[in-house]
């Protein structure tokens, strides 16, 4: 099958200026706690998603349903900022820059509204899928840019943009910050919205907005032994040069170009059948892709970090509705000679052990905010395709396509249209590593390129 070039954005024409949707009745005016999950440095940029139908939606009752939904979730129609804390008022002056970045976030719930773009783009929906096999950086007219926002604390925690197409089919792009919810919370908060625009009354799940139940200890753990994730950050000027190769740097130092290889159920089922050790359909795809992706950059598969829902682990349970990061990273870690058995039981050790014991140390861990992610020698990969993301129906049928904005060196396990337990797996990697990466990916199952 021939390979279609990327298709170049057009720049997209505004007939309005955005404009700002506030709820549509009175909401709780207060300060939001955000919990130590949410507001961990890994956490500060928005998830962003772009969908593609066939046909448009009413742009009035995209933005009526908008306002309706934002009643429930008021939280996306207000403002982060940095909260008012002692903790940080006796700083040396050499420290203020660390300071900005890693001071503790909250969310001022003052019903300003979401910013909601109209657009038109002179190009077609089907031009559009037959060439988004892969993101690229024109994509990104797709996503209004607000006005004066100049970093993350600047932009709304919601931007979406409605963009208009030739033939009537419709782009729709939500940026929506990871501060206040995780995938799944993204997920609850489109279909939600989706119904009110296909004219429901009611959210099918209610949020619940209180993280009182993931506040730290009285007195935090300080060590980081048990929780390989993280690591304390030191100044840069203390960084030690002979210190082993930082991945994630090198990745971001070299141009990037995404990869893309789609599995679907038939083929996750084969991969499965090759493994000795039984496991699901993500652990086994996941520790396929961790092999494949090492090995095209020429390194062993030291670590991988992974997305994992902990919602129901904890004890109690998060309540119904919870909207704010309920996962943490499991951390899986193998020998340069691992095979794939060796890595899917990795994956299964590492899910094992994140307890209640352990997701609440982490908690108690990142009150101190020098501690972060340690992305210096691993993959990190998050799972899109059993969130039903590709279901969002806002009033004319379903996408005929969805997928991410853009592409990182963070590994997305995207859905796959019309194959429930199918996935894309998305990743940026240096140019040199593309074809690499993709061909052992499909090597592995004796798959031929399309």
């Amino acid at each position: 099958m021939k390979t279609l070039e990327p298709l170049e954005i057009p720049d997209c024409f505004y007939p309005t200026s955005p404009t700002l949707i506030p709820p549509t009745t009175p909401t709780p005016s207060h300060s939001l706690y955000l919990s130590n999950l949410d507001d961990q440095s890994f956490h500060r940029f928005a998830i962003k998603y772009i969908y593609a139908y066939r046909k448009s939606v009413d742009i009035e009752r995209l933005k009526l349903s908008l306002g309706q939904v934002l009643v429930e979730y008021y939280p996306l129609a207000g403002r982060l900022r940095r909260a008012c804390s002692s903790h940080y008022e006796d700083k040396d002056d050499d420290d203020d820059d660390d300071d900005q970045k890693n001071q503790k976030l909250e969310v001022d719930c003052n019903g300003e509204g979401a910013v909601f773009a109209e657009a038109f783009a002179d190009f077609s929906v089907d031009e559009f899928v037959q060439a988004s096999s892969k993101p690229n950086r024109s994509w990104r007219k797709l996503l209004y840019r607000v006005e004066g926002a100049n970093s993350f604390l600047e932009t709304p925690p919601l931007v979406v943009q409605v963009t208009k197409l030739r033939d009537g089919g419709m782009i729709l792009c939500t940026g929506i910050s990871h501060c206040l919810c995780d995938g799944i919370g993204t997920a609850q908060f489109l279909q939600a919205w989706a119904g009110f625009a296909r004219g429901e009354t009611d959210s099918p799940i209610r949020p619940f907005h209180s993280r009182c139940m993931l506040k730290p200890s009285m007195q935090p753990k300080t060590t980081t032994s048990s929780h390989p994730v993280f690591v304390k950050a030191a100044p840069e000027k203390r960084c030690d040069p002979q210190s082993a190769l930082d991945i994630s740097k090198y990745l971001q130092s070299q141009p990037l170009a995404p990869a893309c290889v789609t599995f679907s159920r038939s083929q996750i089922l084969r991969l499965k059948r090759r493994c000795r050790v039984q496991s699901t359909g993500f652990e086994v795809l996941a520790a396929h892709t961790w092999r494949c992706w090492a090995k095209s950059l020429d390194l062993s598969p030291a670590k991988l970090l992974f997305s994992v829902n902990v919602r129901r682990r904890l004890n109690p349970e998060l309540p119904p509705g919870y909207y704010g990061n309920g996962y943490v990273l499991g951390c899986a870690e193998a020998p340069a000679n691992a095979d794939l058995n060796d890595l899917v039981a990795s994956i299964q050790r590492a899910k094992s052990a994140l307890t209640d014991d352990y997701v609440r140390s982490a908690v108690d861990l990142l009150e101190d905010k020098s501690a972060r992610t340690d992305l210096s020698s691993c993959l990190v990969i998050s799972q899109w395709s059993k969130l039903g993301l590709e279901e969002l129906d806002v009033g004319e049928g379903k996408p005929l396509w969805m997928g991410p904005l853009t592409s990182d060196i963070y590994c997305l396990f995207v859905p796959v249209m019309g194959d429930l337990n199918g996935a894309r797996v998305l990743v940026s990697l240096p140019q040199h590593s593309v074809a690499k990466f993709e061909c052992y990916m499909r090597e592995f199952l004796e798959m031929k390129p399309e």
